[in-house]
This record gives structure tokens, sequence and C-alpha cells, in this order.
């Protein structure tokens, strides 16, 4: 089978969804010929490069065409939607000469979804949507996008999108249940999760830094962790009221990472002693962060449930921590979290329940333990390799259904 994806970002782009591209470009390729229709680098790219109307690189059974899209810095955001705009211009028409059976579609830019389906209506192919964050709902609760004409014509567009393909693969139960709502039938959305690497059972420990450890640990008897993207999604007011309030039991929060609300998470902490800000570490560190603090947290504001779920939590479980879930009950987090119990949830709009949540783990040695055995126990059941496979079986399906 010919398979054409398009998403704007790829590698050497370093985001999320390029790296996730390249992991789906993988595991398809194995059994099929896969042609990848995105831009120049731009997202805090390894390397650039130069100018082409479009240029292609070509390894085995993967095809790479870069159309030559602006490159304008991710943190540019303004700008940035030049990126989007002049990828699109120029990927729909030369779609059009690029052999394929069937299109798949990813969520970068923010109306990919969109774009895919018009170039599988116009190429008369098969369309498969996998919706890593859900838009315009994430625009629109995050306040990137007001409320209005624009919106509306957003979703309506992008609701005949998710109706236009024969499968919508989701990264959750909240999501699903989020698109369902949205009129789409449920038989044609599929669920299938980023998971984690899960080790042979006889495989070594990851090596671990000491120094990476002790960095994130400073001097606080109990710390949490906040790992990766600090964006529009979380409940961050909540979550840093909670914490500050929780100094002198001995509790502290680390961000790890960068993000657009960045600064105004560190104007909300406001100098407090038990809050910190470190840079992303190298990738090859990743298992020293993962098992540096006491409990990670996950958090999701009050209506962005199913908007954006957070792959990291199956590499926090398969590294055997706990969650602090600051989210809605209805996120997976939360409720995976008290179904298999690995996770304490608390509501995203109150910091009194939040600093319980987080207070009930300080005191009880045991159940943080216990959550940690549960975590590593559950981990093995969102083994990536295994949910490729499924994420394989759907595209194939796909063709013939």
């Amino acid at each position: 089978m010919r398979i054409l994806l398009l998403n704007l970002y790829y590698p050497p782009d370093t985001s999320a969804t390029a790296k996730m591209a390249q992991t789906v470009v993988e595991a398809l390729s194995a059994r099929h010929d896969v042609t990848v229709l995105c831009g120049r680098p731009s997202y805090d790219p390894m390397e650039r490069r130069p100018w082409r109307l479009w240029q292609t690189e070509v390894t085995e059974r993967v095809r790479i065409t870069r159309v030559g899209s602006t490159d304008y810095p991710r943190l540019a955001m303004k700008r940035r939607v030049l990126n989007y705009l002049s990828y699109v211009a120029l990927a729909i028409p030369l779609s059009l000469f690029l052999r394929c059976d069937l299109v798949l579609a990813m969520t970068d830019p923010p109306f990919e979804g969109i774009v895919g389906a018009v170039i599988a209506l116009l190429k008369n192919k098969t369309y498969v949507y996998n919706i890593r964050d859900m838009y315009p709902d994430m625009a629109l609760g995050g306040a990137i996008v007001p409320p209005g004409l624009l919106a509306r014509i957003w979703e309506r567009l992008h609701r005949s999108a998710l109706r236009r393909a024969r499968r919508v693969i989701v990264l959750g139960e909240d999501m699903r249940a989020r698109i369902i709502a949205k009129g789409v039938d449920p038989s044609g959305i599929e669920i299938v999760r980023d998971g984690a690497v899960i080790p042979p059972p006889d495989a070594p420990p990851p090596a671990l830094d000491a120094e990476i450890i002790r960095t994130i640990r400073g001097e606080c008897k109990f710390v949490l962790v906040h790992a990766g993207n600090i964006g529009f999604y979380g409940a961050w007011e909540t979550l840093i009221t909670a914490v500050r309030g929780l100094q002198e039991a001995g509790v502290g929060l680390v961000f790890v990472g960068e993000g657009a609300q960045r600064k105004r998470v560190e104007t909300l902490a406001g100098g407090a002693k038990n809050v910190r800000f470190l840079p992303f570490f190298p990738a090859n560190r990743i298992p020293s962060v993962l098992a540096a603090p006491d409990a990670h947290v996950i958090t999701v504001k009050r209506g962005l449930e199913g908007v954006v779920v957070p792959s990291k939590m199956y590499e926090i479980l398969a590294a055997g921590k706990p969650i602090v879930a600051v989210a809605p009950e209805e996120t997976d987090a939360a409720s995976l979290g008290a179904k298999f119990g690995f996770a304490v949830s608390a509501d995203p709009d109150s910091p009194e329940n939040v600093a319980t949540a987080i207070r009930s783990l300080v005191v009880d040695k045991a159940k943080l333990q216990s959550m940690g055995r549960a975590a590593r126990a559950v981990a093995t059941d969102y083994d990536r390799v295994k949910e490729l496979q499924k994420f394989v079986k759907i595209i194939e399906e796909a063709v013939n259904a």
C-alpha cells in the first residue's frame, strides 16, 4: 500500500508530533511505501534546510517531500502562522501529483485534519485522521482564538473532516468521548495510545545520573515534577496556589521544560522558594528526570478534557512513579489512575483539593509506594510496540472497509 502522511513537522524538527510522525512512519514503512509531505524544519530543528519550492529525500520505503514553507521559529507565534499558511498553500497542489492509496493526516498545523480531508476528496482516496490535539477546541480553551465567526467556521469544517474520515485515530477514551459528542459515528473512532517503550523483564535498569537527581530534588522533603510543555492547557494557577501553601510541609514543585505559558507560570510562582524551573535535559537523561521526584504532575484545566491527552503519562508509568492528576475526572490520567491505582486526582479549580491530594501522599509513604507498584504493573498494557501494531492494522483495514 502507498500511504501519504501529512504533517508540517518532521525530523529534524523536534516537536512531539514530529517525533511521533517519525515513529508512525517507521512502523508503517516496514510493510508499506510511505510518502511524508511536510514543511521546512522550523520547530527547534537540529538542522535547517535551504529554501526550495520542494525537495525530496528518499530512504528505502520512505520518501520525505518538504515544501518551501517559511521557517519562522516556534516562539514567534504571529509569524509562525505564516509557516502554517505557506505549508498548506504549497502542500495541497503538490499532493495531487503524489501517488497514494490512503491519505493520513495528523494535527500540525492545527487545521491539518481539514487539509487532509480536502486532499483525500480531490484525490478520491481513503482518508484516515490521527488526532494529536483537538482543534479548534484547544485554540478556544487556551484563548488563542476568541469565540466568533472564525471559530464557528473552523468547527464546522472540522466536523466535516471528521465525518469524511474512514477512521479517526485518537489518543484516549476522553478524546473519543469528545468526538462522539460532535456527532461522529463511534464505530469509526479508534483509540491508539502513545504508550512507552517497555524493556524486557530481564533488562538491567537504566543508568541514572545522580547529579540530575540532586538538581531536581534540591532541599525539599517531597518533590513533585511537571516535565514537558508548559502550554495553554494546564490548571497552572490552581497548582501553584496549592503548592505555595505546602512549603512548610517540605513540598517542592519543579518544572522541567519550556512552553508558551512558562513566563506566566513563573509570574504566578512569584519567587516562591518551593517552586523551581529547569530547562529540558538531553534525551538520554530522561530516565533520570523520571526517577527523580516522589510523584509527577499531570494537569488539564476544566473544559479541555479530551482536547489534549498528555502522552508523558505512559513514560511515567514505565518509570514506576505515582501521578498527581490535577484534572477533571473524565481525563484518562484521572480515570485510569483511579481504576488502576497509580494516581490521585484533584479538582483543577480547587487549590484546597489539590493541596489535600498532595498532602495525602506526603504523610502516607505506604500509599505512595503502592501507587508506584501499580504504575509499573499497568505500564505493560501500554507497550508502544503493541500500540503501533494496532495503528498499522487500522490503516490496513481502512482501505478495505
